[in-house]
């Protein structure tokens, strides 16, 4: 079969205000310290973004705690982290991002196996009334499944 995968965060505020297109998996550059931490589940998406600078992809915003037995060893927590992903894809990214107006959106970071990876999604960005409709079609769907469940009795 294939490696398990355990999610750790999700950064469900991205689906909220973004639409997103598609779904990449990167590697990220840690300390052991950050992965410890991580395993704790003490990690934050909320306001992170992913940035393509001298063709390489990293991470910004992205919050770690510290890990409580690491004294020395750790990192700051918002520090920029490195995000691995092949060249070509990471150029091909760069080139979206630059022409559409297109964000690299980071929305989970889980194991696979024992690497820690982040899901990143190629987003564009909802406007208000995006975000009204969104939230009506949730409510209408809501509404429909529970006078179905009601008269399914």
């Amino acid at each position: 079969m294939g490696e398990a995968v355990k999610t750790i965060a999700k950064n469900s505020k991205a689906y909220h205000d973004y639409f997103i297109e598609e779904k990449y998996e990167a590697g990220i550059e840690l300390a052991g310290t950050e992965v410890k931490s991580i395993r704790l589940g003490n990690v934050n998406l909320k306001d992170s973004f992913c940035l393509v600078k001298d063709g390489e992809l990293s991470v910004l915003g992205m919050h770690i705690s510290p890990y409580e037995k690491g004294n020395i060893f750790n990192k700051d927590p918002r520090r920029t982290r490195r995000l691995l992903m092949h060249k070509r894809e990471i150029m091909r990214l760069f080139a979206r991002v630059k022409q559409d107006g297109y964000s690299l959106i980071p929305l989970s970071v889980y194991f696979r196996g024992p690497r820690v990876k982040l899901e990143i999604g190629l987003a564009k960005g909802k406007k208000l009334y995006d975000k009204r409709e969104t939230a009506a079609r949730r409510d209408a769907k809501r509404e429909m499944d529970r006078v179905m469940k009601t008269r399914n009795r």
